[in-house]
């Protein structure tokens, strides 16, 4: 069995997107922690390799973790990118996506429309796209 590491690049920024992605997103925290961290530790690498760097052996990898639709298709997917030392058997947590909704998520209490959670910035950005979504979905 390979035990790998679970490291950080920068542990209090990510800290600050797992707290985020806990309180906004709870099926995708969910799986990120009883799930994907224990493949990781156990040297299954899941999602979709972006990189690699056979010099330093490292491979960076984009897993995307479960949300719902409506809110990937207005603030992008979730996703964990993290890299891999293979020969110091580390796995870097880099960060969460989308990071400028979770990181002003984690500032203060987020508003919803239409049961989506809407950027207090770019509120009237949001709704715009909230409401064309569900015009064209109801077409």
């Amino acid at each position: 069995m390979k035990n790998y590491v679970l490291d950080y690049v920068n542990e209090n920024e990510f800290s600050k997107l797992e707290r985020s992605l806990k309180k906004y997103n709870m099926l995708a925290f969910k799986d990120l922690s009883f799930k994907y961290y224990p493949s990781l530790k156990e040297g299954k690498f899941l999602g979709n390799k972006i990189s690699q760097n056979k010099k330093l052996g490292t491979e960076t990898y984009e897993l995307k973790l479960k949300s719902d639709e409506m809110f990937s298709k207005v603030h992008g997917a979730v996703k964990l990118i993290y890299k891999v030392y293979t020969k110091e058997k580390v796995v870097m947590l880099q960060t969460i996506t989308p990071e400028k909704i979770l990181l002003e998520g984690h500032k203060s209490e987020l508003g919803t429309y239409k049961g989506i959670m809407i950027s207090k910035n770019n509120a009237s950005k949001d709704m715009f796209k909230i409401d064309l979504l569900n015009l064209l979905q109801n077409k």
